[in-house]
């Protein structure tokens, strides 16, 4: 097993929490923006993804707690994810998570296989799995937003609200809730409410 203090691991463990704290705080200005353009149902998409990064950070940073009041070093590139419009922070967005499932964070656990730290590879190779879900996510909705489709359906639907929880079928989102009167950016079609599209 390499000594933690010298492997490439400990390195890669602060450029994934440089990452991850950097991804969550574009998903915060992401949710934002959203909200300025009354598409709350991406809104709640940036903030679902930006905490779960949060929690992602934690647990690379937890791996560090043996080099407290110390300084690690790290050089990376990171993205500028600036735009005017929603859709192409989703599509930034799916490509960044991307980049860490299916590149960064595998190497990142290959090399902490290597150097004897299974704990932190398996933990590198889950939140992979993690980050490509995110990345298909984002890539659906950039999808629906591109084809006009976010709030319509080329067939019958179950919408639900995500302030109050109205559900109703049909083809199309109300332009407001009948039940709370917020705007049609509240609705999101039910199969996709979990998050888990």
């Amino acid at each position: 097993m390499e000594n933690f203090q010298n492997s490439k691991t400990k390195e890669n463990l602060m450029r994934a929490f440089a990452g991850e704290s950097q991804a969550r705080n574009r998903y915060t200005m992401a949710e934002e923006q959203a909200k300025s353009k009354k598409l709350y149902v991406l809104a709640n998409l940036f903030k679902f993804t930006a905490d779960q990064e949060k929690i992602h950070a934690e647990i690379f940073y937890n791996h560090l707690k043996s080099e407290a009041g110390n300084t690690i070093e790290i050089d990376g590139g990171y993205p500028v994810d600036i735009a005017q419009e929603v859709c192409p922070l989703l599509k930034m967005a799916n490509h960044n998570e991307y980049q860490e499932s299916d590149d960064v964070y595998p190497a990142f656990s290959e090399i902490a296989r290597q150097e004897g730290f299974a704990k932190i590879a398996q933990d590198f190779a889950n939140i992979a799995k993690i980050e490509k879900v995110h990345g298909n996510r984002f890539k659906k909705f950039a999808e629906l937003m591109e084809s006009g489709k976010l709030f319509s359906s080329d067939k019958q639907e179950t919408w639900v609200c995500l302030n109050c929880g109205y559900i109703l079928e049909g083809t199309q989102a109300p332009e407001t809730c009948p039940v709370c009167g917020k705007e049609q950016g509240y609705f999101i079609r039910l199969s996709m409410a979990s998050w888990g599209a």
